[in-house]
This record gives C-alpha cells, sequence and structure tokens, in this order.
C-alpha cells in the first residue's frame, strides 16, 4: 500500500510538474454558430449564454484557480466558408478583472453578417488554427457549438484525420429546435444531431457532446461544458496529493 500511495504522489507531482512549466495550463477555443439557421435572438442568447457560463461560480473558480498557469480563452464565429471571424483574441485569465473583461466583451457584441451555410469542417479546422499558435499550452480544447449538420465545404468527417494526430481534443455542443411543442419529435432530432456529431467531429480520447436543448438552455448546457472541459476536480486531487506527499500526510 505504501507503494501504492507513493506512486499516486509522484504521478501527480510529475503532472502539476508540467503544468508549472507550461505558459499556460490549457488553451480553449470556442467556435460559436452563426449560420443562418440561428436568428438575431438566438445569436443574443448564445453570447450572453457563453457570458454566463463564464460567468458562474463553478467555472470562475475553475479559471482562477491557478493565475501562474492560467486558461487561455478565444472565441469565433462561423457559418460559410468565407465567415470565420474572432470576437474575442487569446486572452490569458490571470484574474477576476481578466474574466469579467471577457464577459463583458461577450455582452456587448453585436450581431455581424454572415453567409447562411454551414461549413462546419471549414470551422473545425478554423479552431485548430487557432490552437496551434498555443504548442506551449499544456492542453489544446477546441469547443464546437452548432444546431445543425454541415452543407458547405469539406465534410467534418473527412477534417477528423487531419486533427487526430495533433492530441487536439474537439468537444461539441449541440442546440436543439427551441419548439418545446414537438415534444418526442424534438428529443429525436437532437438525438440524431448528437449522433452526428459523436460520430463526425469530436476527437480525443476524453472527447464528449453536450446537448442544449434549445437556445434557452444553452447557457447551462455551457457551464456544464466547461465544467468538464476545465477539469477543476481532477487538478484540485492532484494539487492535494502532492503537497501532502511533501508534508509526509498521505493516506492510505
Amino acid at each position: 500500500m505504501r507503494i501504492g500511495c507513493a506512486a499516486i504522489a509522484l504521478c501527480g507531482a510529475v503532472i502539476v510538474g508540467d503544468i508549472a512549466q507550461a505558459a499556460c495550463r490549457q488553451a480553449l477555443a470556442l467556435g460559436l454558430d452563426v449560420s443562418g439557421s440561428v436568428d438575431a435572438r438566438e445569436y443574443r442568447l448564445q453570447m450572453d449564454g457563453l457570458a454566463a457560463a463564464l460567468d458562474s461560480p463553478k467555472v470562475r473558480q475553475a479559471l482562477l484557480i491557478l493565475p501562474g498557469t492560467p486558461v487561455e480563452l478565444l472565441v469565433y464565429e462561423w457559418s460559410g466558408p468565407e465567415d470565420p471571424t474572432v470576437i474575442l483574441p487569446w486572452t490569458a485569465v490571470t484574474s477576476a478583472p481578466v474574466l469579467d473583461a471577457v464577459i463583458g466583451a461577450l455582452r456587448a457584441t453585436e450581431r455581424r453578417q454572415a453567409t447562411p451555410g454551414t461549413a462546419l469542417g471549414l470551422a473545425m479546422r478554423e479552431g485548430v488554427a487557432h490552437l496551434s499558435e498555443k504548442s506551449d499550452c499544456w492542453k489544446l480544447t477546441l469547443d464546437i457549438s452548432g444546431d445543425g449538420k454541415s452543407n458547405l465545404g469539406p465534410r467534418p468527417v473527412d477534417i477528423k484525420p487531419e486533427i487526430e494526430p495533433t492530441g487536439i481534443t474537439i468537444n461539441a455542443l449541440v442546440i436543439g429546435a427551441d419548439a418545446p411543442a414537438l415534444g418526442d419529435l424534438r428529443q429525436a432530432e437532437i438525438s440524431g444531431l448528437s449522433a452526428y456529431f459523436q460520430k463526425n467531429v469530436i476527437v480525443g480520447s476524453d472527447s464528449f457532446v453536450e446537448t442544449a436543448l434549445g437556445f434557452e438552455d444553452y447557457a447551462e448546457a455551457m457551464a456544464r461544458k466547461l465544467e468538464r472541459e476545465l477539469e477543476t476536480l481532477i487538478l484540485g486531487q492532484v494539487d492535494g496529493l502532492v503537497s501532502a506527499h511533501k508534508t509526509g500526510h498521505t493516506h492510505p
């Protein structure tokens, strides 16, 4: 049992040591769907929903827990092939005022003109291109939100082989139709779209698909997704193991 405790503590020390040596512990790029299927009301719900998720207590704690090795955030919008636009450039979340400024910038963002198509494969490439600038970060994560299947440009399933060797994780937030009256049909629609993203979009051994029943549910779904992506619990457990190891107070 002593060997097991020593091994766990050593593993924790190695992991935290790796984080400490990195300029940031995680680079997180968020791609927001602004295609023709997203109307003005839904756009506002999506933008304000992301701001609200970043401002939720658990997400704030996760972002600010290690300010010396911060999370870096980038937000971009995507729709047709010519439309990807960065609305928040890479920002290291080193303090509460920085996070508040990010939240304020998102709430103040106004919708721009964009083509109505859904070039999801190219949106994946766009996010990967931004993350390639952050090779000094411990983990690279792309977070794609979407409410429909790709209908322009290369298919997402054909883009995945390009991304898989990079070590970048792609997670997805699938948004269902804002039509509660649809009942079972609504559930079938979001189940089918989730399966599409599961097969064609997400990349990485720990990747996942989160779902929002509609844009009204976007803020809560994004908060759940960010909590999982930021891995607060794992970092907290590892940090605790290392502290215990240093003081000699490890437990069997």
